[in-house]
């Protein structure tokens, strides 16, 4: 389980730092900083997923709660979302070491 943690914190980050990088170039060509956000980022993937979007934002999906959220977390800049997920899953993976060291008995 630890592994599958660690691999989807891996990809996570792969993609917060493709999104980075893409919004970095186009921050230089239009010398002003751009951030793409993670509901129009979903968008350019294809129709499936603008559809998978809007099916989340339907009024009938959840509590208000729920829909504020996801709102919320829509306009936030895509690379800064994976990264926290990338956060999140490398926590919940991670291994302790030992207290008393590698070589206790």
């Amino acid at each position: 389980m630890r592994f599958l943690l660690r691999f989807a914190s891996l990809l996570a980050l792969t993609v917060a730092v493709l999104a980075g990088t893409i919004d970095s170039i186009q921050s230089v060509a239009a010398s002003a900083p751009v951030m793409t956000p993670l509901g129009e980022g979903i968008e350019v993937l294809g129709p499936e997923a603008l559809g998978w979007v809007q099916s989340l934002q339907r009024t009938d999906s959840g509590p208000a709660i729920w829909l504020a959220a996801l709102h919320w977390l829509f306009k936030q800049p895509a690379f800064a979302v994976f990264l926290v997920i990338a956060l999140l899953l490398w926590m919940a993976g991670y291994r302790r070491r030992p207290a008393a060291g590698r070589f206790a008995a």
